[in-house]
């Protein structure tokens, strides 16, 4: 299964949405994919350490964002951004790591605050 960056930023977006405790932990259903899908992505998700969560007998699910998983849905939450970065991305070549990717958000949201464009 491909890595697909848009599923993961829903999936970080649908996590930070829900309200937590201690013994919340779920699976989010997420239009145009199946649960498969979701599944993969928040294992990845947890194994990069962006959200908390756990194999179950039916797949992975996710309890609640970490600090790293916070900081990249900062980054990305605005579409603007994200669709800008996600094109600067396919113009070079349309490979690029999570990290990389967080980066080049962070670099976007610095020179929008500066006032700089990018």
């Amino acid at each position: 299964m491909k890595r697909d960056m848009d599923l993961a930023r829903q999936i970080l977006l649908e996590i930070e949405g829900v309200p937590h405790g201690n013994d919340v932990i779920f699976q989010p259903e997420i239009e145009n994919h199946s649960g498969d899908e979701v599944s993969y992505h928040i294992m990845l998700l947890v194994q990069a350490g962006y959200i908390e969560g756990e194999e179950a007998p039916d797949g992975w699910h996710a309890s609640t964002l970490t600090w790293q998983g916070h900081e990249f849905l900062d980054a990305a939450r605005d579409e603007s951004r994200w669709n800008k970065a996600k094109k600067i991305v396919m113009e070079k070549g349309g490979a690029i790591t999570f990290e990389m990717l967080k980066q080049l958000l962070l670099e976007l949201m610095k020179s929008a605050v500066l006032g700089k464009s990018a």
